[in-house]
């Protein structure tokens, strides 16, 4: 069970040093699942390596009983042919392979169950990083939320410790409002003005009108008044 308590360091070690550099959810997230994967690999060849070693240990246990039984042969044949030195030599000889194969027998089944053990961790391990695989798009989902959320808080708050920029912003608009009414009252009195001086102007010419036609009709009576100078 190693090779998993170190690869759940190393996993733990990778995610605190991405972490610790504030890099973006996705990048992390992606980094994360790599060096998972790369461990994982790592593991399935530390597990095929005990597989391996299991194995082994049962061609040896199979090896050792051939072995013991070989010489089982062999003293029951020197028995038949009354070899009785021969015999108890082959028994000796039976012994000791019999050892031998109790020995690996018992690291045989350690290592059968060690296996077995590192196989369902594999398989657990391999299904939390799929897990991780789909969860990834949520979970960079939800960060990109989280993240625009405290973009909208922080410009919140600087607009509320600012507040002397808009008082001052507020005050220029009602200054633009006071110079746009200052502006439409001088343009309504030029037009008043030109609508004074034109009605001046033609009041004027209408007196200066009516004088000339007096001055026209007096000079006309005058000239009736007078004697005829032709008939003299």
């Amino acid at each position: 069970m190693g090779i998993f308590s170190r690869l759940r360091t190393v996993i733990a070690a990778n995610v605190n040093a991405l972490i610790s550099k504030a890099e973006k959810p996705e990048k992390m997230l992606n980094q994360l699942l790599i060096d998972m994967n790369e461990q994982l690999i790592e593991s399935k060849k530390a597990v095929a390596m005990a597989i391996a070693d299991e194995k082994k240990l049962e061609r040896e246990v199979n090896s050792q009983k051939a072995q013991s039984d070989e010489w089982l042969r062999k003293a029951t044949l020197a028995v038949q042919n009354g070899k009785d030195d021969l015999a108890k030599e082959a028994l000796l000889r039976k012994q000791e392979y019999d050892n031998y194969y109790q020995e690996y027998s018992k690291q045989w089944t350690a290592q059968k169950e060690s296996v077995e053990r590192l196989k369902n961790s594999l398989r657990e391990l391999q299904t939390k990083i799929e897990e991780a695989q789909r969860k990834k798009n949520l979970l960079i989902a939800r960060a990109k939320r989280a993240e625009a959320e405290q973009k909208i808080q922080d410009t919140m708050s600087g607009m509320d410790g600012n507040k002397a920029s808009f008082d001052t912003f507020e005050r220029m608009s009602q200054k633009v409002d006071e110079l746009e009414a200052r502006a439409e009252a001088s343009k309504e009195l030029s037009s008043f003005n030109a609508d004074t001086s034109l009605e001046k102007k033609f009041a004027e010419l209408e007196k200066s009108d009516s004088s000339a036609d007096q001055l026209l009709a007096d000079l006309k009576a005058n000239m009736r008044a007078l004697p005829d100078n032709s008939k003299t």
